[in-house]
């Protein structure tokens, strides 16, 4: 079963006691009724983006499960207070599987996992582990990289842009990746960021790309936007895009480069699995090519024969665990050592990642 709730009508559910019903009632489940799962985000499901690709996870588990699982997914709820509420009162009605679709959700989603051991919770993007607290997180530089070597082949001017939702590690290292693999093509290449500070604002979103396309970019890297609204003001001016999570190819036939899409059923699967057994241990979850979470979609075949070899190539490579992007020498914008040369970055010292690389010609926000 699943419900799509927003934040407006789960308000009047709030006020008025009409939750309960939806998400499952007040007092404890009993053996025979379904686990209640429930999925927080930002932003609206939509057809495209990150909710999209959260709420597209959970089918195989409703698949797999049938009746024995009850799913809601609660949309458009801002960080903050809003979600706190929302997680607690999930919770509170009997939810006992609880997934907080957002890096902003990390306190208050730890908080509940804290008070109640019988509650397993998956947190996106975050960092902090509990014992029925699991982060994950996407190795999208995987994909961004072999995305750089695809822009920095079709770029005429030299210059690649990125529109990217928020500051964080996980877009950080997207954008180090994808200047990185540019270079491998055109050592000179230069990366310019604006970041929007929000995972859906449709208008600010077009104005970026704009902006950059002002300053010449002409090849555009959609960071973590939940809009198609990047993709599409750069196929209307002729310009190269290319996306996270989830195919946006019908809104840019012409100029769609291609998706790092994701794929979260695995990991939803495993987690649910694990929670109904009583063998759920939390761990900081990093998934990528190997894991079949991450992959590259929607090559645009402008893209020259020999380049995709070369792709398809290291692509291989990153998925058998013999190439890593991260791997040394690796200058800092600012001219200092990054990582030495021969040396590899530990998915540690990844999603911690709080500089960009040189190519990058944006300072990160203070």
């Amino acid at each position: 079963m699943l419900n799509n709730l927003t934040r407006r009508t789960l308000m009047k559910g709030m006020a008025a006691t009409g939750l309960a019903t939806t998400l499952g009632g007040r007092a404890a489940l009993a053996a025979d009724e379904p686990l209640g799962i429930t999925l927080v985000i930002p932003s609206p499901v939509g057809d495209v983006g990150w909710g999209h690709a959260l709420a597209a996870g959970l089918e195989p588990v409703k698949a797999a499960y049938g009746d024995k699982v009850k799913v809601t997914v609660i949309e458009n709820i801002p960080e903050g207070p809003d979600a706190d509420r929302i997680m607690n009162k999930a919770v509170a009605d009997g939810n006992k599987f609880l997934i907080a679709g957002s890096f902003g959700y990390q306190n208050g989603a730890l908080q509940i996992a804290r008070r109640d051991p019988s509650v397993t919770v998956l947190h996106a993007s975050g960092f902090q582990v509990a014992p029925n607290f699991s982060p994950f997180a996407a190795k999208y530089f995987q994909g961004t990289y072999l995305l750089g070597m695809a822009a920095a082949t079709l770029s005429k001017t030299g210059k690649l842009g990125s529109v990217s939702a928020f500051a964080i590690p996980e877009l950080i290292t997207s954008i180090n990746a994808f200047t990185l693999g540019a270079q491998t093509v055109n050592p000179d290449i230069e990366v310019s960021v604006v970041w929007v500070n929000s995972w859906f604002d449709p208008a600010k979103e077009q104005e970026a790309a704009k902006a950059l396309m002002a300053q010449d970019c002409d090849v555009i890297f959609s960071n973590a936007q939940d809009t198609p609204s990047v993709i599409s003001a750069c196929e209307e001016a002729g310009v190269y895009a290319f996306n996270l999570n989830s195919s946006m190819k019908k809104y840019a036939p012409a100029k769609y480069l291609g998706c790092i899409a994701t794929d979260w059923s695995p990991f939803f699967k495993a987690s649910v699995d694990a929670h109904l057994a009583g063998t759920f241990k939390g761990a900081n979850t990093f998934l990528g090519v190997s894991d079949k979470v991450v992959a590259v979609t929607d090559w645009n075949p402008d893209i020259p024969a020999d380049t995709m070899t070369k792709i398809k190539e290291i692509e291989a490579k990153i998925a058998d665990g013999s190439f890593s992007p991260f791997t040394g020498p690796i200058m800092k914008a600012d001219d200092s050592e990054g990582v030495a040369s021969g040396a590899t970055m530990t998915d540690g010292e990844i999603v911690g990642m709080d500089w960009h690389v040189k190519g990058v010609t944006t300072p990160l926000p203070k």
